[in-house]
């Protein structure tokens, strides 16, 4: 088995400081996430490729042309989904080579630095999308997902530097906690420009743009304090061997390597399939809620800024709480008790009637309560799995079912609605992701994943 050398002292990496600093990644890509990709990207893209094929529809009806997108016809609805979809196979391809190469890269954190200001960039950039140009959206999409999968992939392979395995759920759901906290407060902000728009003297369009524009900003600028505070961490010591191969030609021959070790690590590729499903499930909860808000339910822009706003502030504290679950009754347990309350959540969207706000308020209190928990845990259980010195490369595999790189979820969820004309035959199916997703992750058996990554045993599981 080819593994990496690893460092025996981790002591002075394992500080508080630099956990504070690891954190504040999740303040900033969260921007996007939440601002953008959660709110208000899906809607936007919309909006403007009707504009494009049926400009003169009335308001509140539904255009019944489509788009031609490479000589294919795809219905107006099903735009955005299938953005997400493409972005997501472009995304696993590409994000198993950046885990590879961050594995053999001196600085990760300057490559953390470098993949969020191109994604930043690229999110700033859709400050201009107006009239019809929704080809830019759906290019600009496309580099931000893939920039976002690919810098986390280096930030999410340092928590095995930066935590003990004792401490690694509670600084994991601390950081996803933080990351809900500062998507909540722009959102919040971009919340009132959207809401006095008239008031300041711009359109609703306008205010949309400069919203895009403020995320990919947020994105850049919050980044600049993990880059800054893990300059010290250097790359993994690899073998002489692998070492002199050079960084993207040993990253070629590591991953061959290691899709040919997988099988010896049985328990880490149940989990990454297990993970494939039930987070599928909620990253399409997450990418089209605001899309089922809008065009089934009918609520405003501001309405569903409300709700999300909701759901971010309640999953500070959702987050917080399941990583003190985590540490009594263990992150497996918890985290398919979390499986078990997003499957009545689904259902509860299902049944939420049109126009009916204040139910569908109590729906996003649901989804905050269990969004933050299942995601932190899902990080740091994955952390215990990954052999030493292979972290960003194992994490990459995790990166590629990460968030705004699910694809199963969004292809069957744009496929439904494409079939049958309605988002709420497409969300109920989204209870399959749950169900098979929990089912496997039952079948993970932790204690002896942990024994083959050769990693150390922690007190709970």
């Amino acid at each position: 088995m080819t593994q990496g050398a690893g460092r025996t002292d981790l002591s002075q990496e394992r500080s508080r400081a630099h956990q504070r600093a690891w954190g504040w990644y999740d303040w900033a890509n969260s921007a996007y996430v939440t601002t953008t990709s959660t709110v208000l990207i899906s809607p936007y893209l919309t909006a403007i490729a009707r504009a494009d094929v049926c400009p003169d529809l009335a308001e509140g009806q539904r255009c019944a042309e489509n788009l031609s997108v490479l000589g294919l016809p795809i219905a107006v609805g099903s735009l955005a989904p299938y953005t997400i979809t493409l972005a997501t196979i472009v995304s696993a391809l590409a994000l198993l080579f950046v885990g590879a190469i961050a594995d053999r890269t001196p600085r990760p954190t300057r490559l953390l630095g470098g993949l969020a200001w191109v994604g930043s960039a690229a999110a700033m950039s859709m400050f201009f999308l107006v009239g019809t140009n929704w080809e830019l959206g759906v290019l600009l999409i496309i580099v931000a997902n893939l920039c976002l999968g690919a810098s986390t992939v280096v930030y999410d392979a340092l928590l095995v530097r930066i935590a003990h395995p004792d401490d690694r759920d509670r600084v994991s759901s601390r950081g996803w906690a933080l990351g809900y906290l500062g998507g909540g407060v722009l959102l919040a902000l971009n919340l009132g420009l959207l809401q006095l728009h008239e008031t300041i003297g711009v359109s609703q369009g306008m205010a949309v743009r400069i919203s895009l524009f403020s995320a990919g900003l947020w994105w850049a600028v919050f980044t600049l304090i993990p880059v800054i505070g893990l300059r010290s961490i250097r790359g993994t010591t690899l073998e002489p061997v692998a070492r002199g191969a050079g960084v993207v030609r040993g990253a070629f021959t590591q991953l061959r390597a290691t899709f040919g070790e997988m099988r010896l690590y049985p328990q880490t590729l149940l989990f990454l399939v297990a993970y494939l499903f039930f987070n599928d499930g909620i990253q399409t909860v997450i990418y089209s809620a605001s899309l089922y808000g809008s065009e089934e339910l009918g609520f405003e822009s501001g309405q569903l800024i409300i709700t999300i706003l909701v759901v971010q502030f309640v999953a500070f504290g959702g987050a917080l709480l399941f990583g003190n679950l985590a540490g009594r009754f263990g992150a497996k347990r918890t985290v398919l008790s979390g499986l078990l309350m997003w499957t009545a959540v689904v259902a509860f969207a299902f049944v939420v009637p049109a126009g009916a706000y204040a139910v569908w308020l109590v729906c996003a209190v649901c989804i905050g309560v269990v969004l933050g928990g299942t995601q932190a845990l899902s990080r740091s259980m994955y952390s215990q799995l990954v052999p030493q010195g292979r972290e960003s490369e194992f994490f990459s595999f995790y990166q590629a079912m990460e968030r705004g790189t699910s694809w199963l979820g969004t292809l069957a969820f744009g496929l439904i609605f494409q079939l049958t004309g309605s988002y709420r035959p497409a969300i109920l199916a989204l209870i399959a992701f749950f169900v098979v997703g929990g089912l496997l992750l039952a079948r993970v058996d932790m204690r002896r994943g942990i024994a083959d990554a050769g990693n150390e045993q922690p007190a709970v599981v």
